[in-house]
């Protein structure tokens, strides 16, 4: 019988985090860590703060990673990324942490994340990292983002 995973939020009536730091990001086994694989989690309605104006920021997030012992609970994703839409930080910072906590908490053989800003000022602003090597057994897609012609 298959053990059931730790985590406290799945499952449970979860508050909103207030801020990315408060928030708590869980992780699960990998059931499949003896194999290569990739795993993508994308959240088109991405919202934070500019810390300037207050005003809101919104971006299309596409996070690939290739697994090692370790999965990121998606329902703690989830939770973790809304913390931010009261949370005041320019599109680098915001992409950068959210790649380098998740990358922190599973270790991974390979993480890239994709942050594609919509424009304010009239200036689009794309903000990409990553971490490890990707496994040359591994088909990683094109984030399937284009570049700045208006997101749709």
């Amino acid at each position: 019988m298959a053990r059931k995973p730790q985590v406290k939020q799945l499952g449970r009536n979860v508050s909103l985090p207030r801020d990315p730091d408060e928030a708590e990001l869980e992780r699960v086994a990998n059931p499949h860590a003896d194999t290569h694989y990739a795993a993508r989690f994308t959240a088109p309605e991405f919202t934070s703060l500019c810390p300037v104006t207050g005003q809101p920021d919104f971006a299309h997030l596409v996070i690939d990673y290739v697994p090692n012992a370790w999965l990121v609970e998606s329902k703690s994703l989830k939770l973790y990324l809304a913390s931010f839409r009261n949370h005041g930080a320019f599109h680098e910072d915001c992409t950068v942490a959210i790649g380098k906590r998740i990358a922190a908490l599973i270790e991974p053989h390979y993480l890239r994340i994709g942050g594609y800003w919509y424009p304010r000022g009239g200036i689009p602003i794309d903000v990409f990292w990553q971490t490890g090597t990707l496994p040359k057994d591994v088909w990683l897609p094109d984030q399937g983002v284009q570049t700045y012609r208006g997101r749709g």
